[in-house]
């Protein structure tokens, strides 16, 4: 059994107890930059934060590209150790936006998955369904496929008029959350939604009703809490895994800054459980206990 896996269960059974564990929506990304924390150790940086805040998470998003970086035996090595420090009910998510033809995305697969083992992926959709198969075909691994991200360019190739049969257009994130959809046969795949596009977001709920939405853009990419809870929230009041980076592990940049990451974690975890009571309460339901 790979790390993260707890018993053989789906992802999305996985995921539903992180939510409700917690009562977090909350993801926090794990990206060191060596020049910006207090510790030489990266992976010593990374388990003080997790041990600081994993009370109040659903989620932990290390991007590989920062491990990649310290090169592959200190790079590897601290994300290994990184990702055994991670309590088994939370989700392990790789942000690593792999795409690739179907044999070389079957490696890539078994790198996250079966090497690191992580529960799920961010998966680029740009080659197509047997691209992705691979990262769908195993329903106790998660694939969030790139769909409408946070960055400002966003928009150069994302919001593309795609014409459709009956001579329609919409735009190609529409299309790709469509094209999501049907790969979704196991009920493991999501989208990478931004938190800063919450119309594009609200669009991308009425499409996809009941997948989980990967929200970057919290933070330092100045994404509006409250309008990404409120434009992607599904129907039970969950359906978000809200991240945020570079705001709540560079809190402080002193040596407290695993007390400043859980002081920051807490007020985004709760800020959000505001809005979803406020859903609730729009939606006639009880507020959460």
């Amino acid at each position: 059994m790979s790390m993260g896996e707890a018993g053989g269960r789906t992802f999305k059974a996985k995921l539903q107890a992180a939510w409700d564990r917690g009562d977090s929506l909350l993801c926090i990304g794990l990206d060191p930059d060596p020049a910006r924390m207090p510790l030489d150790d990266v992976a010593a940086f990374n388990i003080a934060i997790i041990e600081a805040t994993s009370d109040l998470v659903c989620a932990y998003k290390p991007n590989v590209a920062f491990y990649e970086a310290l090169g592959p035996e200190r790079g590897y090595a601290a994300l290994r150790r990184t990702l055994a420090a991670v309590p088994p009910h939370i989700i392990t998510l790789a942000d690593a936006k792999r795409g690739d033809v179907g044999h070389t995305a079957r490696a890539y697969a078994a790198a996250i998955f079966d090497n690191l083992g992580f529960d799920a992926a961010t998966v680029n959709p740009y080659l197509g369904g047997d691209s992705m198969e691979p990262w769908t075909e195993r329903a106790e691994k998660g694939a969030f496929v790139v769909c409408r991200t946070s960055n400002p360019g966003a928009g150069d190739l994302q919001d593309l008029p795609v014409r459709q049969p009956d001579g329609t257009t919409r735009p190609l994130y529409e299309v790709v959350a469509a094209r999501a959809a049907s790969w979704d046969r196991r009920g493991n795949v999501g989208l990478v939604a931004g938190a800063t596009y919450p119309d594009e977001m609200r669009r991308l709920r009425a499409l996809c009703p009941g997948m989980p939405f990967l929200v970057p853009g919290i933070g330092a990419q100045e994404g509006d809490l409250a309008a990404a809870v409120r434009a992607g929230i599904d129907a039970d009041g969950r359906g978000l895994l809200i991240s945020a980076s570079r705001g709540v592990i560079y809190a402080s940049a002193g040596r407290d800054f695993a007390t400043a990451a859980r002081a920051e974690a807490l007020r985004l975890r709760d800020a959000i459980n505001r809005e979803r009571d406020a859903f609730a309460a729009r939606a006639g339901r009880p507020a959460k206990a």
